[in-house]
C-alpha cells in the first residue's frame, strides 16, 4: 500500500470510535429495543384531534401540532427521536388505532406525530410530502420507484441521489400485506466497521464519488445523475452514509461512465456485509405501527409481497421525510 492511500485511509476511518453502541447485529438488539408503546392518554389526545378535524377535515400537510394538545404525543415522539439519535437507530410506535378512523383522519394524525421530528420535506420534484407507498401495478423502469410495486427492495437509503438526504424516514402502516413485507434494517457503522477491519483500501474507496441515478426527479435539462460518496464525515466528525448499490450503477450507465474496479469491488464487499444476515433484524410491520429510523447511518429493506384480493385491503404505508436543513423542496438549491 502506497504512503499517500495509507494516510487517507487513516485519516477518513480513524473518528469512528471502536465498539460503537449503534454498530450493532442481529444478536445485540431485541424487539425491546425499538418498540415505543402509545400510552393511552397519546390515544386520547388523537382522538380529540379526529374529534375536531372530522366536521371539515383540512389537507394533513396544513396541520402544526402546535395548534391541538398533544403532549402526551410530543413525549412519545421525543422518545422516538431519541431512538433514533442515541439508541439503535430505530424506533416502532405501536400503537395508533388506525382502525378506528378514516383515510384522512389517518393522514392527519401520521402528518402531526411526524412533524414532532422536525420539517417534513418533499418526496418527489412535484412537491410531495405526505407520499403514498403501495403497490401501483406498474413495471419497474426508469423512473418508476420499488415503492409504488410490490417487488423486494434491497437494503437502501432513501433518497441517497440527494444534495442531503432526509435525516429520518417513517412509515404509517395503515394496512399490512397479506404475505410478505417483511421490514429489515441494518446498521451501516456496522458495516463500515467491519470493512474498516478487512478490508481498509476497498473503504477507502467508499469515501470517494460514484455517480447515481436521479430517478427522474430534475428538471428537464438537468443531469440525470449526481456525484456523491457512500461515506462521509459530517463537520463534527460524524459518518453520514447514503446506499443504494443499484442507484450508483445505473447512474454510472446515465453518466456514461464504467465503474471502475475498485468501485465495483467496494460496492461487492460492503453488500456482502449488510446482506448478512447476522448483520440485520426483520419484522413485519403491523398495522397502525409507525417506524422510524435514521436514514443517514442505517439502511432498511422490504420483502417482496402478495396483495389481498379485495383493493380495499391492499398493502398501504404513508411515508414520511424529515430533514432540518434547507426549504421543504426535494432538492433545495441551498444545499447543492
Amino acid at each position: 500500500m502506497d504512503a499517500g492511500l495509507r494516510h487517507e485511509i487513516e485519516t477518513r476511518t480513524a473518528q469512528t470510535p471502536p465498539d460503537d453502541p449503534r454498530a450493532w447485529t442481529r444478536r445485540r438488539l431485541a424487539p425491546a429495543d425499538w418498540l415505543v408503546s402509545v400510552p393511552p392518554a397519546c390515544v386520547a389526545e388523537l382522538d380529540a384531534v379526529v374529534a375536531r378535524l372530522r366536521p371539515s377535515p383540512p389537507p394533513a400537510e396544513s396541520l402544526v401540532p402546535g395548534d391541538f394538545d398533544l403532549e402526551a404525543c410530543a413525549a412519545l415522539m421525543a422518545e422516538v427521536r431519541a431512538r433514533l439519535l442515541a439508541g439503535p437507530g430505530l424506533a416502532v410506535v405501536d400503537r395508533i388505532p388506525v382502525e378506528r378512523y378514516g383515510w384522512r383522519e389517518n393522514q392527519a394524525i401520521g402528518w402531526l406525530l411526524a412533524s414532532m421530528l422536525g420539517p417534513v420535506v418533499a418526496q418527489k420534484r412535484d412537491g410531495t410530502r405526505l407520499y403514498d407507498v403501495k403497490d401501483l401495478g406498474k413495471t419497474l423502469e426508469y423512473g418508476v420507484r420499488r415503492s409504488i410495486t410490490n417487488l423486494d427492495q434491497p437494503f437502501h437509503t432513501d433518497g441517497p441521489w440527494l444534495a442531503i438526504p432526509a435525516a429520518f424516514v417513517g412509515l404509517f402502516c395503515l394496512q399490512p400485506a397479506v404475505d410478505g413485507g417483511l421490514s429489515r434494517f441494518v446498521s451501516l457503522l456496522t458495516a463500515h466497521e467491519t470493512m474498516q477491519r478487512r478490508a481498509p483500501e476497498l473503504l477507502a474507496r467508499l469515501y470517494r464519488p460514484f455517480r447515481w441515478d436521479r430517478q427522474a426527479e430534475h428538471g428537464p435539462d438537468e443531469p440525470r445523475f449526481s456525484t456523491h460518496p457512500v461515506f462521509a464525515r459530517a463537520a463534527d466528525g460524524r459518518l453520514v452514509a447514503r446506499y443504494y448499490e443499484d442507484y450508483i450503477h445505473q447512474g454510472h450507465a446515465l453518466a456514461g461512465e464504467p465503474l471502475d474496479d475498485a468501485g465495483r469491488e467496494a460496492l461487492a464487499a460492503l453488500r456482502a456485509i449488510v446482506d448478512a444476515p447476522a448483520n440485520w433484524v426483520e419484522f413485519c410491520i403491523e398495522r397502525g405501527q409507525f417506524q422510524y429510523l435514521d436514514n443517514r447511518q442505517f439502511a432498511h429493506s422490504r420483502t417482496a409481497f402478495r396483495n389481498a384480493a379485495d383493493p380495499a385491503l391492499h398493502r398501504h404505508m404513508l411515508r414520511f421525510w424529515n430533514r432540518p436543513e434547507g426549504g421543504l423542496d426535494l432538492e433545495d438549491r441551498l444545499l447543492a
